[in-house]
């Protein structure tokens, strides 16, 4: 009897462990790139898979590196009708690009900064992490912005990309 009470007691803390453990929360399965674009995109694991890839290594808090894998935001952006390269100029240099997770976090970044006539970041819109599919609060989409010193603009749980023309 003392056997079955033991045994009661440990299934009985285990499901209360489980409900107390935060689930992961996933991003969407697709991402969409809108705004004043000639081609508006909503891209998939699959479509990313076709798509130039690159890889950046970033430094993680315990001092390893984490691999990241993915395409460019400039290839995305570029496919999306985004003026790049020689279209990148006058008028044009006063657009942004507005980053919004699946949590509501958002970022911006300049034009110039993915150009690579200008500042030429590298800016990965990942799938992969150390060769593997990102899992639960990573992806399935990741920003990775290489050269920022905190990761702030490091968005995860990728759900759109927004290009904004300023009008003055």
């Amino acid at each position: 009897m003392k056997s079955r009470h033991v045994l009661v007691g440990v299934l009985l803390a285990v499901a209360v462990a489980v409900a107390q453990t935060p689930q992961q929360q996933s991003g969407p399965s697709s991402f969409t790139v809108s705004g004043e674009l000639s081609t508006p995109l909503k891209l998939s694991t699959d479509d990313m898979a076709k798509m130039p890839r690159e890889k950046a290594s970033v430094p993680d808090q315990d001092g390893t590196n984490i691999e990241y894998e993915g395409v460019p935001l400039r290839e995305i952006m570029k496919r999306a009708g985004a003026p790049l390269g020689n279209q990148l100029r006058g008028k044009a240099l006063a657009s942004y690009i507005l980053v919004k997770a699946h949590d509501g976090y958002q970022v911006v970044f300049t034009l110039g900064e993915l150009d690579s006539e200008f500042a030429n970041e590298k800016i990965l819109v990942a799938d992969k992490r150390d060769g593997k599919p990102l899992f639960g609060y990573q992806g399935p989409f990741r920003l990775v912005v290489v050269n920022d010193h905190a990761g702030a603009r490091s968005v995860r749980m990728l759900e759109s990309i927004e290009f904004v023309r300023l009008q003055k």
